[in-house]
């Protein structure tokens, strides 16, 4: 199987790289985050995934787009549907460039993270595995999350401490003021 994996940081996409590489996929990444900020945060983990395809020798291509301005306007007054909104542009754009390639499936190494909402991209896969004719690799590679941060931080990755918008990193800081 030829597999486009969108691929959101490096520590992410190190177990569901692993596994499916052990199952004999032949595994291309493809980097699109325009949800990440700030650009600081952005380039960190740009850099992680650089280095995850020098240390493995792994084909990625890249969709190299900053899109504060952009994501801020579609998710602007709408904040309880960001996580909604990043998905589909995510995956759209995977989806896209999966059916571009000639791959035979599609995936995300979103699908690792526990603190996805993993039905959610289930359903945004497979809607658009519908609309693309490509296949949505719709495995759940959760169980394997901590392990492949631990691999991750023996590789030296960069760790994020949020899931990437500006959101999030927010909520991140805000959570320990309002519970007291």
């Amino acid at each position: 199987m030829n597999l486009l994996m969108h691929i959101c940081c490096g520590p992410c996409a190190v177990y569901p790289v692993s596994l499916l590489k052990e199952r004999g996929v032949n595994i291309k990444g493809f980097w699109f985050n325009p949800n990440i900020h700030p650009f600081t945060e952005y380039k960190a983990r740009l850099d992680s995934v650089k280095l995850l395809e020098r240390l493995w020798s792994m084909e990625l291509q890249y969709k190299d787009e900053y899109g504060l301005t952009e994501f801020v306007r579609n998710v602007a007054g709408r904040e309880s549907g960001r996580c909604e909104y990043c998905y589909s542009v995510r995956l759209e754009e995977t989806a896209k460039k999966a059916k571009e390639t000639n791959a035979d499936a599609f995936t995300s190494s979103l699908l690792v993270s526990p603190y996805q909402k993993f039905d959610l991209l289930m359903e945004i896969g497979r809607m658009l595995e519908d609309k693309y004719s490509v296949e949505f690799l719709d495995e759940d590679f959760r169980s394997g999350f901590r392990s492949g941060r631990s691999k991750a931080r023996e590789m030296g990755f960069y760790s994020q401490k949020y899931c990437g918008c500006i959101y999030s990193e927010m909520e991140r800081y805000l959570s320990g003021k309002q519970k007291s």
